[in-house]
């Protein structure tokens, strides 16, 4: 069933008409008196918003991350150290996001309730429980319905998942496979966009040439919506084509990707930027496996390392770019990790009270928000749903969170109904 759009004027209908070109918007004068409106305004600067999800797939430990309790019997051995703003504490395995803590609101509270990885998923990947018969997209499709253009010629939905453990690929639900990502496993170049080699760049370049005289003459003499539906379809798959050198990273200098450093989740974190300041508005990135059932510690010891370094890179970069004001880098998984600690010095899945994180465009940083009892096993402040979160989210990115998409004559927000953004940590 198809989601309608037809019945606001919003960016979308105002993009879709200035697409055309300058004389089919002149023709009318309600979208050019639309340029004067301040609310249009703001709609088009909502175009520069951008998501980068680093996704911890198999759900990272709140103890070791954000929200520490030393001390506690369920703290285990690692120490709380001061971040550089004043009355926040994080995990000692974080100290170079410790030092970047005026970017970054972490959320505390979080009880989810759904604890099986599957679950868990759909749950933080969609905001809502799965319901009979309808398909929620997942949040990168929203967001590139959201704040895609419809004449980009970047792919509008990117995932990188290169580990084999918890890989599990996104859906646009009833949006449609406009949305759906492009989904990286086997490694991080797209397949089947670069030129053959039988084919030189001077005959590839005669022959798109050809094919747009071709199609410009017969465009003119048949006028047709399909035509130029088809014609806009193929500029885009030209445009994606033309792309792949967003994902080579051998094009950036030595000392950039220096920076970011030889780990996989820092390349992709490179790649990750690469591709929102070309105008990709959804990246997620997964770092596997944080799923410490046993051995929980030496684990986070070294998945803490990488992100602490990654992550911390991509946000210098992005703020020495001028970019972290309109990116929201989320980190978030399926769900925490228990307060006891079992025999195998593991933690287990937790969904009760744990932690995530929002950094850059719409943030309010130097932000704690929420908290725990003392030993991490329940939310004693703030508790926040997974729709709260995405409320939030959309927020944060200059989206009405409760706009609608009507699917048929059913009304469906995009945050889940009774969903309400967290306040406290929005600019």
């Amino acid at each position: 069933m198809a989601i309608d759009s037809s019945r606001d004027f919003t960016r979308r209908r105002f993009l879709g008409t200035t697409a055309l070109g300058a004389g089919a918007a002149a023709a009318d004068m309600t979208v050019l008196n639309a340029l004067k409106s301040p609310v249009l305004a703001d709609e088009l600067k909502q175009q520069d918003k951008r998501v980068i999800l680093l996704w911890l797939a198999g759900g990272a430990s709140q103890f070791e991350t954000w929200d520490p309790k030393p001390g506690a019997p369920t703290g285990g051995p690692f120490a709380r150290i001061s971040t550089n703003v004043p009355g926040i504490e994080v995990c000692e395995l974080l100290p170079k996001l410790a030092q970047r803590m005026q970017h970054t609101a972490v959320i505390r509270s979080l009880n989810t309730r759904i604890a099986d990885h599957g679950g868990g998923y759909k749950l933080m990947e969609t905001g809502r429980r799965p319901e009979t018969g309808v398909e929620f997209p997942h949040l990168g499709a929203l967001v590139a319905r959201e704040l895609g253009r419809i004449d980009s010629q970047v792919p509008d939905h990117v995932s990188m998942y290169t580990s084999t453990e918890g890989r599990r690929k996104g859906t646009p639900g009833f949006l449609g496979a406009r949305y759906g990502e492009m989904f990286l496993t086997e490694n991080t170049m797209p397949e089947n966009i670069r030129r053959l080699e039988s084919i030189s760049s001077d005959d590839h370049a005669d022959r798109a040439a050809l094919r747009k005289l071709l199609a410009d003459r017969f465009a003119r003499d048949v006028p047709s919506s399909s035509v130029n539906s088809q014609n806009s379809a193929y500029e885009r798959v030209r445009g994606l084509m033309a792309s792949d050198h967003l994902f080579d990273i051998e094009q950036e200098p030595t000392s950039m990707r220096d920076m970011y450093g030889p780990t996989q989740l820092g390349q992709q974190c490179l790649i990750a930027r690469r591709l929102i300041e070309a105008g990709t508005p959804f990246v997620k990135v997964a770092r596997a496996w944080w799923d410490s059932h046993g051995q929980n510690f030496e684990t986070h010891r070294e998945l803490c390392a990488d992100l602490d370094h990654s992550m911390s890179a991509l946000l210098d970069d992005l703020a020495n770019r001028g970019l972290l004001e309109s990116t929201l880098v989320i980190t978030l998984g399926e769900f925490g990790r228990t307060p006891n600690i079992n025999g195998s010095l593991g933690r287990d899945h937790f969904a009760n009270a744990w932690s995530c994180s929002l950094s850059g465009c719409g943030v309010k940083g130097g932000t704690a928000y929420g908290k725990t009892d003392e030993n991490g096993q329940t939310v004693v402040e703030g508790e926040t749903g997974a729709g709260d979160l995405f409320a939030t989210i959309f927020s944060a990115l200059g989206v009405e969170y409760d706009k609608e998409y009507m699917l048929g004559s059913r009304p469906i927000p995009l945050s889940d109904f009774g969903s309400e953004p967290i306040e406290a940590v929005l600019a």
